[in-house]
């Protein structure tokens, strides 16, 4: 098993707690979708940070303005 240092998660995210953050959104919504789990090999946010430090995964931030309590 491979193991992602913070470096090569900041290097496409910028920070590596934002590329924490969008490398697990999208093992979540990978998992929405229907597969065959007999054939995994890897789990989702393996792939998910694969994906991201490869440069295969794009994103964009959503900016929410804040709401008053």
């Amino acid at each position: 098993m491979y193991i992602f240092s913070p470096d090569e998660v900041a290097e496409r995210a910028g920070n590596k707690y934002l590329g924490v953050l969008v490398a697990a959104k999208f093992a979540r919504y990978v998992n929405d979708f229907p597969r065959d789990r007999s054939l995994e090999e890897k789990k989702l946010t393996t792939r998910a940070l694969e994906s991201l430090s490869g440069g295969e995964l794009a994103y964009r931030l959503v900016h929410r303005p804040r709401q008053e309590t």
